[in-house]
């Protein structure tokens, strides 16, 4: 008896150092990011001066530098005139909605027709399915740098660029995802459940939408959550395709805030917009993780 007692004591106290461990962790992990709501709302001097854990008052401040007009003027019969352009230094709204809208339409098509490539050599036996795997393996590991110039080229002779359309189309072409997705449906989709939707008379693209998309909700959620992600932060290719500051993201905001020229440069600004560019990503992350825990195969038949 005592040493079933032992034994429950040094189980309870593995349990709360691993909890005070994780805690910890937890801890450490969000740190940074109230360090950076913090300095949002304190100015430039402030953070120059020191690190502080106690929120500041120019949080609006900042704010009102994204919402107010600019002031253009034109030569007219030789006087200045003031043309009225309602923008902003700094168009994080609109930064915010061009990323919003190319994120959600880059997670949406990287997912689906990932997962659509990976059921078609996942369920069919062809001539040619490893090798069709193995190239896919293989572009995988080619570098977006490499392709670049070639990719510029090939959309400036499309006239496409300085659109969302580089942005958006290739991401159907999506290596990792495919694998991904490929390694779930190993994993988790039975082929009599798949066989026994063909005897019933459905074809395959109501089976894979009907059958395969409900059944793998949460290997869905995982890799919209990490597309969307990419595509928020992606900053390499849209500041090379992007010149027009209406179509700026987010990341082309942040980056031309970092380097404007010293009288214009402010630190509270900078952490502004990351916190601005972060907040998106929270909210999508609680909207999607509810399906990343639960059974893929509840109901389903096992092989």
């Amino acid at each position: 008896m005592e040493k079933f007692q032992s034994q429950g004591k040094m189980l309870h106290a593995r349990r709360t150092v691993c909890y005070v461990v994780l805690v910890i962790l937890a801890i450490l992990s969000l740190f940074p990011f109230y360090i950076m709501v913090i300095n949002s709302t304190r100015s430039h001097p402030q953070i120059q001066s020191g690190f502080s854990i106690i929120p500041g008052t120019q949080l609006w401040l900042h704010i009102k530098q994204f919402i107010k007009p600019e002031r253009w003027f034109d030569i007219v019969g030789g006087q200045q005139v003031e043309r009225k352009v309602y923008g902003t230094s700094y168009p994080i709204f609109r930064g915010l909605g061009n990323s919003l809208f190319i994120a959600c339409l880059t997670a949406a098509v990287t997912t689906y027709f990932s997962a659509m490539t990976s059921y078609g050599i996942y369920m069919y036996n062809f001539k040619g399915k490893k090798t069709a795997f193995k190239f896919i393996m293989a572009v995988m590991m080619v570098p977006t740098q490499v392709s670049t110039l070639g990719f510029l080229k090939l959309i400036t002779d499309m006239g496409i660029i300085n659109s969302y359309i580089p942005l958006i189309v290739p991401s159907i072409a999506a290596p990792v995802v495919f694998f991904y997705m490929y390694q779930s449906m190993e994993a988790t989709l039975p082929y009599s459940i798949v066989e026994a939707a063909r005897v019933d008379g459905s074809n395959e693209f109501y089976t894979f939408n009907a059958i395969v998309v409900p059944m793998m909700k949460p290997a869905f959620a995982v890799q919209a959550i990490f597309s969307f992600v990419t595509s928020w932060n992606n900053y390499f290719i849209p500041a090379l395709v992007i010149s027009d500051k209406k179509l700026w993201t987010v990341p082309i905001v942040i980056a031309n805030a970092r380097s404007a020229d010293y009288m214009m440069f402010d630190l509270g600004v900078n952490y502004t917009l990351m916190t601005a560019a972060i907040l998106p990503l929270i909210v999508i992350y609680f909207f999607l993780s509810r399906y990343i825990i639960g059974g893929v195969t509840a109901g389903g038949v096992k092989e």
